[in-house]
Order: structure tokens, then sequence, then C-alpha cells
């Protein structure tokens, strides 16, 4: 009980925050950037809706697939023609399947207080995937697109209707999908018009593969993708080799929720995740590239992929990428729940990044897709980043926006998986952990050795992940891995201030310690939304300062030890934090609102690393940790 109070006081909060939210229509801008980075859209769901009075008898809407099955990608244009009056509220929702009800839910209203938001607006019984204004073509107000209905007998026209061409970006959701014609803005809703069904060719397509270490030896890889079909399909890699996929899903009675408010995830949010195939290509060499597909004859085949394997651990040099907090944005006009504005700029930078032949993995850090619930929204986040992350080892650290929910044994009972709880996370990127929700878990590539750990499971003194980072930080072989680097998710120092706030105190009294003592060098951590880099620093207080190079970087000698170096790369997408203008840290030497990654290049006696603009390219910081012989 004491818990779900907690729950409600916090919720109460935000809510108080975002009473004073958006006016009845508000511009597709605002809607981008609301509150907490979630469109104005996310609250239609789950009100009674209205009846639209004299709806237009010539109303339709057509798809350009011309009555064609859809691809597993397409911008489609849908044009909504046959309109009498071309009105403001007027919008088109894109909903799959296509048999989720788009009637009145009423007495249900309550259900969507976990999305942190008590706006009095529409709630519709299935969450609609995107949807438009029709005003988003810009000559539907002046019935630019116009034809005739019916002609006087003088022969002018008697009924003239107008139209809007709206872009659509569509992937394969192994369901149908629906179009649907409201009026009344997101305020008042009505249904005017359906498209009926569109069918995707092939719905059991495998898609959406990505890559992942099991071990340091870098002589095996796992393949993860999704399909409509359960059956065992293979990935075909190398020069004649094959591996068999063992399938797994999960269905909304794994999603949790409490009594009083059941969550996204377990009602309107939900969507079948199909099949997630994964299989173990075995027999490979460290750093070695090599060519796969995936699928059977049955349902399809994938295109042919080249990947790279990741040096093993001990060899002399290693390269990569890090960031976190990163999500998804729509590429078309469309709102959707949940918007990540920077996360394209981020994918692109970093693919391009990839095509220099000089990332050999890649860290995302907690909070992955954002979908919060939403379960459509891991389809759309496994699509943007299939060019990274099906050509090099894509490893993850799980954060609150895939964990945590009151009642689930999260270290902080907030709403902000939706309901998830961690299933579909560890379903989509099964990672070498300790065990089913014990995601926590070490690798070595290249002279590094990581342990990556979960900020929200119990982490204090003598819990299983406690003696577990206590036994693996004891266990390096500085010999053979010389970099210790932590990764994490919520932070032990930033600048950003904020409710609640981004640094717990009882994490950092609990775990600052084991960093100081087996000698970490560098951590990891997102969570805050921007860039940040500290001192040597040990209790707030620096311990070791950095010296200018010859070229002018600052560089910290860990040849005489003295505390880790932290960095906050939480700036891969969501909306970014700021800083304060006064009262900063004398720890927080570099601090930088952009959106951007950090890349590092790590040898046995330097670590180079450089936080990346990615809308630029522009190195925005850098610095270097030397140890040993120079």
């Amino acid at each position: 009980m004491a818990r779900l109070l907690l729950l409600l006081v916090l919720i109460g909060g935000i809510c108080a925050a975002a009473a004073a939210s958006s006016p009845l229509l508000p511009a597709a801008e605002t809607m981008r950037v609301s509150f907490a980075g979630k469109s104005e859209f996310r609250t239609v769901n789950r009100k009674p809706l209205g009846t639209c009075l004299d709806p237009s008898p010539y109303l339709e809407i057509s798809v350009s697939t011309g009555g064609a099955p859809l691809p597993d990608e397409a911008f489609l244009n849908v044009t909504v023609s046959g309109v009498r009056r071309p009105d403001r509220s007027h919008w088109l929702a894109m909903i799959t399947p296509s048999n989720s009800s788009v009637l009145g839910c009423p007495l249900n209203g309550v259900n969507y207080i976990e999305t942190g938001d008590l706006a009095s607006l529409p709630l519709l019984c299935h969450y609609p995937v995107k949807a438009q204004y029709l005003t988003s073509d810009p000559g539907y107000l002046g019935c630019k697109a116009s034809a005739c209905q019916k002609r006087r007998a003088s022969g002018t026209c008697k009924v003239r209707t107008c139209a809007a061409t709206l872009a659509f970006h569509v992937i394969n959701f192994r369901t149908d999908v629906e179009f649907v014609l409201f009026s009344g803005g997101f305020a008042t809703p009505c249904v005017l018009k359906r498209s009926g069904a569109l069918p995707f060719a092939n719905p059991a397509k495998p898609l959406h593969g990505h890559l992942s270490s099991v071990d340091s030896k870098a002589t095996s890889m796992r393949l993860t993708w999704v399909s409509g079909d359960a059956r065992p399909q293979q990935v075909q890699y190398g020069t004649g080799k094959t591996a068999t996929s063992v399938a797994t899903t999960f269905t909304h009675k794994d999603m949790c929720s409490i009594a009083v408010l059941p969550s996204p995830a377990k009602d309107f949010g939900w969507h079948d995740p199909g099949y997630i195939h994964s299989a173990l290509m075995t027999g490979l060499q460290p750093s070695h590239s090599y060519n796969y597909r995936y699928g059977s004859d049955s349902v399809g085949w994938s295109n042919t992929t080249e990947f790279r394997t990741p040096p093993a651990a001990g060899s002399g040099e290693l390269s990569f990428v890090i960031f976190g907090d990163m999500g998804k944005a729509p590429l078309d006009p469309s709102v959707e729940h949940y918007i990540q504005p920077g996360s394209t700029s981020v994918a692109k930078a970093v693919a391009a990044e990839m095509q220099t032949g000089k990332v050999d993995s890649i860290f995302h850090i907690g909070d992955i897709s954002y979908a919060t619930g939403f379960l459509v929204e891991w389809d759309f986040f496994l699509h943007l980043i299939t060019p990274l992350a099906s050509q090099v080892s894509y490893m993850t650290a799980i954060g609150n926006h895939e964990r945590d929910y009151a009642g689930s044994g999260s270290v902080y009972p907030t709403p902000d998986s939706g309901g998830e709880c961690g299933v579909p996370y560890e379903s989509y990127f099964p990672m070498p952990a300790s065990g089913r929700d014990k995601p926590w878990y070490s690798i070595e590539q290249g002279s590094v050795h990581f342990v990556v750990m979960s900020t929200e499971h119990e982490w204090s003194e003598k819990s299983d992940q406690y003696n577990w980072m206590e036994m693996d930080l004891s266990s390096v072989d500085r010999s053979r891995t010389p970099w210790v680097i932590f990764i994490g998710h919520r932070p032990m120092y930033s600048s950003s201030s904020g409710i609640p706030p981004s640094v717990d105190p009882n994490f950092v009294s609990s775990v600052e310690p084991l960093l100081l003592n087996h000698k970490v060098d560098l951590v990891f951590f997102g969570h805050v939304h921007n860039y940040e880099r500290t001192c040597a620093v040990y209790q707030g207080n620096c311990k070791g300062m950095p010296k200018k190079d010859a070229k002018g970087v600052d560089t910290y000698d860990n040849s005489n030890y003295a505390a880790p170096v932290h960095a906050v790369v939480g700036a891969g997408g969501f909306n970014l934090d700021g800083f304060p203008k006064i009262g900063l840290h004398s720890w927080s030497l570099s601090r930088i609102s952009e959106f951007g990654y950090a890349r590092v290049h790590a040898t046995k006696t330097d670590m180079l690393v450089q936080f990346v603009n990615s809308n630029t390219s522009a190195v925005q910081d850098q610095f270097r940790i030397v140890k040993g012989a120079r």
C-alpha cells in the first residue's frame, strides 16, 4: 500500500505540471516537444467518443498501394477525399491491428494515468500508432485539391468536395493496419470514416536482425530477430555454416500492473510482439568480417549483411561507441507516443561512423526504445537501429524506462516502464546476464574489461548484484585488460537538477567505494539527457585533475591512480537537459547540452574519449586517460 501511495504522489506531482498543457489543437512542433517528451497524441486513449453529425456521404480514404498488400517498409500517401467542409479539427490515425476498437471506452480513462498525464482529452480502446491533422497538407483548408460530386442541370458544380494527402511511414507490424478519419480534434473526437484493413504482404517476414556478444573470446555472436512465425528459422553465415534459432515470445499476461491502475502494457498499449528468434553463430575469429542472412524458405530470407566480430579480450586495441537514452522519432510528419527528437540524428551519425570501419562495438546504456508499455514502439526502435546493430555487437544496459514499476521489485517504484518490467527488453536484447531479471554482466573486448550493472535492481551492500560486482571487479586480470570501464544507467554525478533528482545518494554511497577500491578507470552513465565529464572524483571531491598534453587534450595519468573519471552520455535522443548557470560543482569539467555520442579508442596504455555532436560530427569534448609506458 505504501508503494501505491508513493506512486500516486509521484503521478500527482507530474500531472500537476501537465495540467496546464497544450491548447485544443496544438501545432505539430508543440506536440513533438511537449511534457515529458510525449506528444499530445499520447492521451488519445480510453474515453467515450461523440458521434459525428452529418458526415459527408462522399468520404473516401485511399492508400497509395493501389490495393496491393503492404511491403515491409513504405512511405504511404494516404488521401482523404470527399470532405464537404475542411476543418482544422480533422485528423487521421494509423491503427494496428485493424480490429482494435476505436469506439468509446467509458469508465476506463483512469487507466491512462500511467503515462503521467491527467489532461482531459479523449481516450480510445486501442492507442493509434501515429496520427496527423489533415492540415499537414497545406492545401487542405483552402480546398486546393477539389472534385465535383454533383452537378446542376446547367452543368455547374452543385456539390464540391475537398481532399488532403498525407505521408505515413509504415513498417511491418505483423498485424494489419487501418487508417481512421476523425473530426473534433484530439479533445472531442468522433469517427468519420475507416479505410478497412490493409494487410502486410508477409506478416511472418524475419526482420530487425541485431547482434550481441556472448563472451570475451569473440568466437561466437548471437543474432536476434523478429518474425510473425514461431517455427525455428536459421542464420546462414560464413562459408556454408548454419545455426538454428530458438523462438520465444511474451504475452500481455507477462506484463506487470497493479490492481487499481492497470498498466498500458497490460491494457490498451499492448501489441502482439510476434516471435523473437535467437541463434548463436560459432566458430568465428575475433576481428573478422562475415556475411550472413536469416530466415527460412517458408517465411522468406533477410538481405545478406556483413558483420564484424569484436577484438578478443587481451588484444591490443578497441574502438567502440557509447550513448544512452535514445528511443526513436517518426520519419514522417506524424505525432506518436513518446518522441525522442535526437534519436534519428544519432542513429545516422553512428551509421556514418561505422562506415569508417573503426567501430568494433556499440554500447546503449539504458532507456532503449522508450516504448513504456506501448509495445509497437519496439518495432519502430528495432527498425531504426538495424543498420547499426546488424553489423557490430550491440550491447545494452537496462534503464528505468525498461524496468521500473510499482510492486515489481524495482528499486524505484515509478511507472516509468509502463508495465513492461524488463520483459520486452530482455526478450529483444539477450545479454550474457547473470539470469532472468538479473540483467548485469561483464565482458572483455580488446584491452577493456566492461562491468555493466542495473541501477534499477537492488545494488545495496550484500545484495546479489552488489556481491556480483565485487566478485567481478576482484577478478580482473589487469595484465590482459588494463582498463576497467563501469557502465550503468542512473549517474553518480550530474550538475542537472530535476524532480525527482537524477542522482540517488544511497546508490552513490553503496556502489562508489567499489569503484575506488578496484581502481575503475572510467564510468559511463546515462539517464540525464546531456554530456558531462568530471575530474577523477570520489565522494564529491576531485582526487586528480587532468593536464593538457602536447595537443591541448585533457589527460588523466592513471599510472598513479587517484579515482574514476565519470562521463554522462545520455544525449542519445531524448529532449536535452540543460545546466544551471550558477552554483556549478568543482568536479564538473565539461558540460554539453547537444545530441550526440561518445567514441572511445583504447590501446594497452592510452584511452581517448571524444564526445561527438550527431548533427555536425564535430568533436565537442575530448580527454585521454593514460597509464604505464607511453
